[in-house]
Protein backbone atom coordinates (compact mmCIF):
# COMPACT_ATOMS: atom_id res chain seq x y z
CA UNK A 1 0.00 0.00 0.00
CA UNK A 2 1.25 3.78 -0.57
CA UNK A 3 0.44 5.61 1.63
CA UNK A 4 0.73 9.84 0.80
CA UNK A 5 1.42 12.29 3.74
CA UNK A 6 -0.04 9.82 6.25
CA UNK A 7 1.01 12.62 9.01
CA UNK A 8 0.65 15.32 7.16
CA UNK A 9 -0.60 17.88 10.20
CA UNK A 10 -1.50 21.29 8.35
CA UNK A 11 -4.57 19.19 6.46
CA UNK A 12 -5.59 16.33 8.97
CA UNK A 13 -8.67 17.93 9.60
CA UNK A 14 -9.24 18.61 5.99
CA UNK A 15 -9.82 15.36 4.35
CA UNK A 16 -12.89 13.39 2.30
CA UNK A 17 -15.93 12.38 3.93
CA UNK A 18 -16.91 9.18 2.73
CA UNK A 19 -20.52 7.00 3.25
CA UNK A 20 -19.13 3.27 4.82
CA UNK A 21 -20.96 0.34 3.47
CA UNK A 22 -24.05 -0.72 5.44
CA UNK A 23 -25.04 -3.92 6.79
CA UNK A 24 -28.47 -4.28 7.71
CA UNK A 25 -29.03 -7.44 10.50
CA UNK A 26 -32.46 -7.24 11.61
CA UNK A 27 -33.86 -9.98 9.55
CA UNK A 28 -30.88 -12.45 10.49
CA UNK A 29 -31.19 -11.71 14.05
CA UNK A 30 -34.61 -12.23 14.11
CA UNK A 31 -34.27 -15.73 11.70
CA UNK A 32 -35.91 -14.45 9.03
CA UNK A 33 -35.21 -16.65 5.39
CA UNK A 34 -32.19 -15.72 3.17
CA UNK A 35 -31.16 -13.15 5.37
CA UNK A 36 -28.30 -14.69 6.57
CA UNK A 37 -26.98 -15.17 3.05
CA UNK A 38 -27.45 -11.17 2.35
CA UNK A 39 -26.04 -9.86 5.54
CA UNK A 40 -23.11 -11.83 5.24
CA UNK A 41 -22.46 -11.18 1.38
CA UNK A 42 -22.54 -7.21 3.13
CA UNK A 43 -20.43 -7.98 5.73
CA UNK A 44 -17.86 -10.05 3.32
CA UNK A 45 -17.70 -6.60 1.05
CA UNK A 46 -16.55 -4.16 3.61
CA UNK A 47 -14.35 -6.95 5.41
CA UNK A 48 -12.35 -7.06 2.23
CA UNK A 49 -12.56 -3.14 1.49
CA UNK A 50 -12.62 -0.40 3.59
CA UNK A 51 -12.59 -2.51 7.03
CA UNK A 52 -15.24 -0.18 8.89
CA UNK A 53 -19.06 -0.49 8.40
CA UNK A 54 -22.44 0.98 9.60
CA UNK A 55 -24.15 -2.11 10.94
CA UNK A 56 -28.42 -0.87 11.58
CA UNK A 57 -30.56 -3.41 12.77
CA UNK A 58 -28.81 -4.19 16.17
CA UNK A 59 -30.78 -4.01 18.63
CA UNK A 60 -28.72 -2.04 21.29
CA UNK A 61 -31.02 0.41 22.52
CA UNK A 62 -29.85 4.10 21.52
CA UNK A 63 -30.61 4.61 25.82
CA UNK A 64 -27.81 1.95 26.60
CA UNK A 65 -25.51 3.87 24.53
CA UNK A 66 -26.61 7.48 26.08
CA UNK A 67 -25.94 5.91 29.52
CA UNK A 68 -22.53 4.66 28.58
CA UNK A 69 -21.36 8.04 27.20
CA UNK A 70 -23.05 9.57 30.85
CA UNK A 71 -20.66 7.05 32.43
CA UNK A 72 -17.57 7.86 30.63
CA UNK A 73 -18.27 11.61 31.02
CA UNK A 74 -18.58 10.92 34.77
CA UNK A 75 -15.58 9.22 35.31
CA UNK A 76 -13.04 11.51 33.36
CA UNK A 77 -14.62 14.22 35.47
CA UNK A 78 -13.61 12.98 38.43
CA UNK A 79 -10.29 14.67 40.03
CA UNK A 80 -7.06 13.38 38.84
CA UNK A 81 -6.33 11.71 41.99
CA UNK A 82 -9.20 9.91 41.63
CA UNK A 83 -8.60 8.76 38.90
CA UNK A 84 -5.06 8.22 39.41
CA UNK A 85 -6.23 5.55 42.38
CA UNK A 86 -6.74 2.93 39.72
CA UNK A 87 -4.12 3.77 37.44
CA UNK A 88 -3.58 1.32 34.39
CA UNK A 89 -1.79 -2.19 35.98
CA UNK A 90 0.17 -5.01 34.14
CA UNK A 91 -2.96 -6.67 33.12
CA UNK A 92 -4.56 -3.68 30.92
CA UNK A 93 -6.81 -2.30 33.17
CA UNK A 94 -7.44 1.03 34.47
CA UNK A 95 -6.90 4.51 33.86
CA UNK A 96 -4.33 5.62 31.26
CA UNK A 97 -3.42 9.11 31.54
CA UNK A 98 -2.92 11.30 28.69
CA UNK A 99 0.72 11.04 27.02
CA UNK A 100 0.67 7.47 27.81
CA UNK A 101 0.75 6.07 24.75
CA UNK A 102 2.37 5.29 21.54
CA UNK A 103 2.41 2.48 18.84
CA UNK A 104 6.30 2.13 17.72
CA UNK A 105 5.30 -0.56 15.60
CA UNK A 106 3.56 0.81 12.64
CA UNK A 107 3.72 0.31 9.14
CA UNK A 108 1.69 2.98 7.54
CA UNK A 109 2.51 5.97 9.98
CA UNK A 110 5.49 7.23 11.89
CA UNK A 111 3.82 8.39 15.07
CA UNK A 112 6.45 10.53 17.09
CA UNK A 113 4.16 12.12 20.12
CA UNK A 114 2.48 10.28 22.66
CA UNK A 115 -1.73 10.08 22.34
CA UNK A 116 -3.74 12.76 23.73
CA UNK A 117 -6.29 11.29 24.64
CA UNK A 118 -7.37 9.75 28.62
CA UNK A 119 -8.67 6.14 28.47
CA UNK A 120 -10.11 3.66 31.27
CA UNK A 121 -10.22 0.42 30.15
CA UNK A 122 -12.23 -1.88 31.71
CA UNK A 123 -12.52 -6.32 30.68
CA UNK A 124 -13.79 -9.76 30.99
CA UNK A 125 -12.94 -10.64 34.51
CA UNK A 126 -11.27 -13.76 35.26
CA UNK A 127 -12.20 -16.14 38.45
CA UNK A 128 -9.41 -16.75 40.64
CA UNK A 129 -9.55 -20.28 39.76
CA UNK A 130 -8.66 -19.80 36.59
CA UNK A 131 -5.94 -21.70 35.11
CA UNK A 132 -4.57 -18.43 33.60
CA UNK A 133 -4.87 -16.69 36.99
CA UNK A 134 -3.26 -19.77 38.88
CA UNK A 135 -0.29 -19.84 36.15
CA UNK A 136 0.33 -16.07 36.76
CA UNK A 137 -0.08 -15.00 32.90
CA UNK A 138 -0.32 -11.19 32.26
CA UNK A 139 -4.00 -10.27 31.51
CA UNK A 140 -5.29 -12.66 33.31
CA UNK A 141 -7.32 -10.35 36.05
CA UNK A 142 -10.24 -8.64 37.33
CA UNK A 143 -11.05 -4.94 36.73
CA UNK A 144 -9.97 -1.84 38.97
CA UNK A 145 -13.16 0.20 39.61
CA UNK A 146 -13.57 3.80 40.77
CA UNK A 147 -15.13 4.92 43.92
CA UNK A 148 -18.31 7.13 44.37
CA UNK A 149 -19.50 6.67 41.24
CA UNK A 150 -23.11 4.51 41.85
CA UNK A 151 -24.08 2.60 39.41
CA UNK A 152 -21.01 2.57 37.38
CA UNK A 153 -20.17 -0.81 37.61
CA UNK A 154 -23.71 -1.75 37.03
CA UNK A 155 -24.03 -0.21 33.76
CA UNK A 156 -20.48 -1.02 31.80
CA UNK A 157 -21.32 -4.59 32.94
CA UNK A 158 -24.40 -4.75 30.88
CA UNK A 159 -22.51 -2.54 28.28
CA UNK A 160 -20.09 -5.41 27.45
CA UNK A 161 -22.80 -7.82 27.96
CA UNK A 162 -24.83 -6.52 25.25
CA UNK A 163 -22.03 -5.89 22.93
CA UNK A 164 -20.44 -9.60 23.25
CA UNK A 165 -23.90 -10.69 23.04
CA UNK A 166 -23.83 -8.89 19.21
CA UNK A 167 -20.64 -10.43 18.57
CA UNK A 168 -21.30 -13.64 19.41
CA UNK A 169 -24.68 -13.42 17.09
CA UNK A 170 -22.75 -12.37 14.40
CA UNK A 171 -20.77 -15.26 14.35
CA UNK A 172 -22.52 -17.41 11.82
CA UNK A 173 -22.62 -14.08 9.66
CA UNK A 174 -18.23 -14.26 9.98
CA UNK A 175 -18.09 -17.98 9.13
CA UNK A 176 -20.90 -17.27 6.06
CA UNK A 177 -18.77 -15.01 4.42
CA UNK A 178 -15.54 -16.61 4.58
CA UNK A 179 -17.34 -20.19 3.27
CA UNK A 180 -17.18 -22.18 6.75
CA UNK A 181 -19.75 -23.86 8.30
CA UNK A 182 -22.07 -21.65 10.64
CA UNK A 183 -20.68 -22.56 13.97
CA UNK A 184 -16.89 -22.81 12.86
CA UNK A 185 -15.95 -19.77 14.88
CA UNK A 186 -18.25 -20.64 18.35
CA UNK A 187 -15.46 -22.89 20.34
CA UNK A 188 -13.52 -19.97 19.98
CA UNK A 189 -15.11 -17.54 21.42
CA UNK A 190 -16.40 -19.66 24.32
CA UNK A 191 -14.78 -18.04 27.60
CA UNK A 192 -13.92 -15.11 25.03
CA UNK A 193 -12.47 -12.14 25.86
CA UNK A 194 -14.07 -8.59 25.80
CA UNK A 195 -12.34 -5.26 26.82
CA UNK A 196 -13.75 -1.87 26.98
CA UNK A 197 -12.28 1.70 26.52
CA UNK A 198 -14.01 4.93 27.76
CA UNK A 199 -11.41 7.55 26.22
CA UNK A 200 -11.74 11.34 26.59
CA UNK A 201 -10.67 13.42 23.71
CA UNK A 202 -9.81 17.36 25.18
CA UNK A 203 -10.37 20.02 22.95
CA UNK A 204 -7.32 20.95 21.12
CA UNK A 205 -8.07 23.99 18.59
CA UNK A 206 -4.53 23.75 17.24
CA UNK A 207 -2.55 21.07 16.35
CA UNK A 208 0.94 20.65 16.37
CA UNK A 209 3.41 19.00 14.14
CA UNK A 210 2.38 14.88 14.42
CA UNK A 211 -0.10 15.48 17.09
CA UNK A 212 -3.05 13.13 17.56
CA UNK A 213 -6.03 12.23 20.19
CA UNK A 214 -5.02 8.59 19.04
CA UNK A 215 -2.33 7.75 16.69
CA UNK A 216 -2.85 5.70 13.62
CA UNK A 217 -3.36 2.46 14.65
CA UNK A 218 -5.78 -1.10 13.83
CA UNK A 219 -7.20 -2.44 16.10
CA UNK A 220 -5.67 -5.91 17.70
CA UNK A 221 -8.38 -8.50 17.70
CA UNK A 222 -11.27 -10.15 16.14
CA UNK A 223 -14.00 -7.56 15.76
CA UNK A 224 -14.55 -3.71 17.22
CA UNK A 225 -18.20 -2.35 17.85
CA UNK A 226 -18.25 1.77 18.29
CA UNK A 227 -21.30 3.86 19.07
CA UNK A 228 -20.74 7.38 16.81
CA UNK A 229 -19.26 9.99 18.86
CA UNK A 230 -21.35 13.31 18.98
CA UNK A 231 -17.80 15.30 18.41
CA UNK A 232 -16.29 14.04 15.23
CA UNK A 233 -12.52 13.03 14.81
CA UNK A 234 -12.45 9.30 13.84
CA UNK A 235 -10.47 9.10 10.87
CA UNK A 236 -9.69 5.94 8.03
CA UNK A 237 -7.04 4.72 5.77
CA UNK A 238 -8.08 3.73 2.52
CA UNK A 239 -6.06 1.39 0.47
CA UNK A 240 -4.44 3.92 -1.34
CA UNK A 241 -2.93 5.51 1.44
CA UNK A 242 -5.49 8.60 1.95
CA UNK A 243 -7.17 9.75 5.09
CA UNK A 244 -11.24 10.57 4.90
CA UNK A 245 -14.18 10.55 7.73
CA UNK A 246 -16.32 7.83 7.93
CA UNK A 247 -20.31 9.04 7.74
CA UNK A 248 -22.54 6.52 8.86
CA UNK A 249 -26.64 5.48 9.03
CA UNK A 250 -28.84 6.96 11.07
CA UNK A 251 -28.78 4.50 14.27
CA UNK A 252 -25.68 2.64 13.11
CA UNK A 253 -22.97 1.09 15.33
CA UNK A 254 -19.55 1.11 13.87
CA UNK A 255 -18.05 -2.12 13.24
CA UNK A 256 -14.49 -2.92 12.18
CA UNK A 257 -11.89 -5.47 12.39
CA UNK A 258 -8.64 -6.80 13.74
CA UNK A 259 -5.31 -7.61 13.47
CA UNK A 260 -6.05 -11.38 14.89
CA UNK A 261 -9.25 -11.68 12.07
CA UNK A 262 -6.81 -10.12 9.11
CA UNK A 263 -3.85 -12.31 10.04
CA UNK A 264 -6.08 -15.24 10.63
CA UNK A 265 -8.15 -14.64 7.17
CA UNK A 266 -4.60 -14.67 5.86
CA UNK A 267 -5.10 -10.75 4.91
CA UNK A 268 -8.42 -11.30 3.07
CA UNK A 269 -10.71 -9.25 5.60
CA UNK A 270 -8.95 -6.16 6.53
CA UNK A 271 -7.39 -4.43 9.76
CA UNK A 272 -8.23 -0.87 8.42
CA UNK A 273 -5.53 1.77 9.91
CA UNK A 274 -7.03 4.45 11.68
CA UNK A 275 -6.81 7.40 14.04
CA UNK A 276 -8.23 10.21 16.16
CA UNK A 277 -7.71 14.14 15.68
CA UNK A 278 -8.70 16.01 18.53
CA UNK A 279 -11.99 18.02 18.52
CA UNK A 280 -11.86 22.00 18.65
CA UNK A 281 -13.61 22.85 21.25
CA UNK A 282 -15.99 20.58 22.69
CA UNK A 283 -15.09 17.38 24.93
CA UNK A 284 -15.09 13.85 22.68
CA UNK A 285 -15.68 10.83 24.33
CA UNK A 286 -15.67 7.57 22.24
CA UNK A 287 -17.04 4.00 23.60
CA UNK A 288 -14.80 1.34 21.87
CA UNK A 289 -15.71 -2.11 22.75
CA UNK A 290 -13.36 -4.88 21.60
CA UNK A 291 -15.22 -8.74 21.07
CA UNK A 292 -12.21 -11.26 20.92
CA UNK A 293 -11.72 -14.93 21.01
CA UNK A 294 -10.66 -16.52 24.13
CA UNK A 295 -7.21 -15.92 25.13
CA UNK A 296 -5.84 -19.83 24.58
CA UNK A 297 -7.40 -21.44 21.37
CA UNK A 298 -4.50 -21.37 18.50
CA UNK A 299 -5.64 -19.85 15.32
CA UNK A 300 -3.92 -21.29 12.21
CA UNK A 301 -4.86 -19.96 8.51
CA UNK A 302 -8.53 -20.28 7.82
CA UNK A 303 -9.04 -23.37 5.75
CA UNK A 304 -10.78 -21.39 2.46
CA UNK A 305 -8.04 -18.71 2.97
CA UNK A 306 -4.65 -20.60 2.29
CA UNK A 307 -4.14 -22.77 -1.15
CA UNK A 308 -1.05 -23.77 -2.92
CA UNK A 309 -0.70 -20.39 -4.92
CA UNK A 310 -1.47 -18.48 -1.43
CA UNK A 311 0.12 -20.10 1.16
CA UNK A 312 -0.16 -18.82 4.99
CA UNK A 313 1.49 -15.55 5.74
CA UNK A 314 1.39 -15.37 9.46
CA UNK A 315 2.36 -18.38 11.57
CA UNK A 316 -0.38 -20.44 13.73
CA UNK A 317 -0.42 -18.15 17.58
CA UNK A 318 -3.35 -17.59 20.53
CA UNK A 319 -5.09 -14.69 20.89
CA UNK A 320 -3.26 -13.66 24.05
CA UNK A 321 0.45 -14.32 22.27
CA UNK A 322 -0.66 -11.82 19.51
CA UNK A 323 -1.86 -9.48 22.04
CA UNK A 324 0.70 -9.39 24.57
CA UNK A 325 3.18 -8.74 21.49
CA UNK A 326 0.92 -5.40 20.55
CA UNK A 327 0.62 -4.50 23.99
CA UNK A 328 4.05 -4.65 24.83
CA UNK A 329 4.80 -2.49 21.70
CA UNK A 330 2.52 0.06 22.56
CA UNK A 331 2.25 1.11 26.16
CA UNK A 332 5.90 1.85 28.03
CA UNK A 333 4.27 0.87 31.51
CA UNK A 334 4.81 -2.64 30.60
CA UNK A 335 8.27 -2.50 31.14
CA UNK A 336 8.26 -1.72 35.02
CA UNK A 337 5.72 -5.07 35.10
CA UNK A 338 7.82 -7.82 33.30
CA UNK A 339 10.89 -9.25 31.93
CA UNK A 340 10.33 -8.04 28.23
CA UNK A 341 11.94 -10.48 26.06
CA UNK A 342 9.75 -8.81 23.03
CA UNK A 343 7.00 -11.61 22.76
CA UNK A 344 5.14 -9.51 25.90
CA UNK A 345 4.19 -13.68 26.48
CA UNK A 346 5.95 -13.64 30.21
CA UNK A 347 5.21 -14.01 33.59
CA UNK A 348 4.83 -11.29 35.65
CA UNK A 349 7.68 -10.22 37.98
Amino acid sequence: MTVQNPNSQHDSRQVDRRKLPVIDVHDFLHGAEGAKELAAQELRILAEDVGFGSVVGHGVSQQLIDDIERETKRFHDLRAEEKLRIEIDQHQRGYVRPKATLIKHSTYAENKKFDLNATLVMASEFEDDDPGVLAGKQFYAKNQWPEGLPGFKEKVLEYMSTMTALGKSMLPLFASALELDDGFFDPYFENNYTYLRMSHYPPKPVLEEDEYGLGAHADTGFMTFLPPAREEGLQLLDKDGNWFVPELEDGAIILNLGQFLERWSNGRFRATPHRVIPPRENDRYSMACFVNTNFEVVAECLPTCHDADNPPQYPAESYHEFYSWYMHQTYPHYQEFSDDDDSGNVRLN
